[in-house]
């Protein structure tokens, strides 16, 4: 039986604060509104929780299965891999997440939400190729993470979807600006996949998972890391323009410099296994600039 310390390791909680930064992105965003609905928020973040932990979940069981996670790998040994949960029962766990994020779906909109029965019927619509998506990343017989199409499933789903669904449902509005920061986040997500799909090129391209660094070519790849990682200061700059924000308002351009930092670092990276420690600082770094960026545009 794997005890609550190897289901943890698979939860991989260092993602969850990437996956919460689109929900809280949405948030601050939607928070001006007159109809904010706090509580729609809290309850869409804790969906998007366990949306990523069944993405975990099923890349773990997924990944194993078609032999991707094998001793070339370089990142951290996962639990089906390295015997610690069986495929059975992390199977078992796959469906039990999908179960709770669609009933955690269904009670934020039918609960806690303001929509009518057409919006509900959409984001219900919504919520199941969320689902569908974290499943059939790795799972499958064509799983699209093995396509090149991961990097564009999370722009989606953690962009887009994340942060203007987040603002629809907890206000019951939609506004064209509010899709600059959630394309930001979904850039900003995609970096993250894509320093590991970097830091697991060659073992991916070894056992046939294209991911877009395989397609790319490694240099190529961190040219496209470049764009992800700076473009969203660019987006999130001429929302605040659109918005009349003030000087303080752009306070989160302070955090380029960290970022840049980062960047550099990863363009100089000659053993990519070294690329390990910078999704976990991306990551944070993203949680950071939405707060930021959340508070200062509140004032």
């Amino acid at each position: 039986m794997p005890n609550i310390q190897s289901w943890v390791k698979a939860a991989r909680l260092r993602t969850l604060p990437l996956a919460l930064s689109s929900v809280a992105m949405g948030a601050v965003v939607a928070a001006k509104e007159p109809t904010f609905h706090a509580p729609a928020a809290w309850m869409a973040a804790l969906t998007t929780l366990l949306l990523q932990i069944l993405s975990n979940f099923a890349n773990d069981l997924g990944d194993s299965s078609s032999g991707i996670d094998n001793d070339q790998r370089v990142g951290p040994k996962r639990t089906v891999q390295s015997g610690e949960i069986s495929r059975k029962s992390m199977a078992k766990a796959v469906y039990a997440t999908a179960a709770l994020a669609f009933a955690s779906g269904l009670y934020l909109l039918f609960a806690v939400s303001g929509l009518n029965t057409h919006q509900i019927l959409l984001f219900i619509g919504l919520g199941l190729a969320a689902i569908a998506a974290a499943i059939t990343y790795t799972i499958g017989k064509k799983p699209y993470g093995y396509l090149g199409l991961g990097d564009l499933f999370v722009f989606l789903f953690f962009g887009l979807l994340g942060v203007a669904g987040t603002f629809f449902v907890s206000t019951s509005l939609f506004r064209g600006d509010v899709l600059l920061p959630a394309a930001a986040m979904g850039l900003w997500s995609a970096g993250v996949l894509n320093l590991n799909n970097l830091r697991d090129h060659a073992n991916d391209r070894f056992s046939g998972k294209n991911t877009i660094v395989v397609k790319l070519g490694y240099h190529n790849a961190l040219l496209y890391h470049a764009f992800l990682v700076m473009m969203p200061f660019v987006l999130l700059s001429i929302f605040v323009v659109g918005r009349g924000g003030s000087l303080v308002a752009y306070s989160f351009l302070i955090a380029i410099v960290p970022f840049i930092a980062d960047l550099r670092a990863v363009l100089r990276m000659r053993n990519p296994a070294e690329l390990d420690p910078y999704l976990k600082k991306l990551a944070i770094k993203t949680m950071l600039v939405t707060l930021v960026f959340g508070i200062t545009n509140l004032l």
